[in-house]
């Protein structure tokens, strides 16, 4: 068996989607917490209301 034949094809890959994860449950917090501080006019013009946002906690 050759050296590159008996090396991992994507070593980090388990790191990279536990990155990917924790990145976007942080931006989905993020876009919540934004959201939140929106009055019930400026959700509505979104198409949205304070019931909807509790969805996404």
């Amino acid at each position: 068996m050759e050296f590159h034949e008996n090396q991992a094809r994507k070593p980090f890959s388990g790191l990279v989607m536990l990155y990917h994860y924790f990145r976007r449950k942080a931006v989905n917090r993020q876009t919540v917490r934004r959201l939140r501080e929106l009055s019930p006019e400026q959700l509505r013009d979104i198409g949205l209301s304070k019931h909807d946002i509790s969805h996404w906690e």
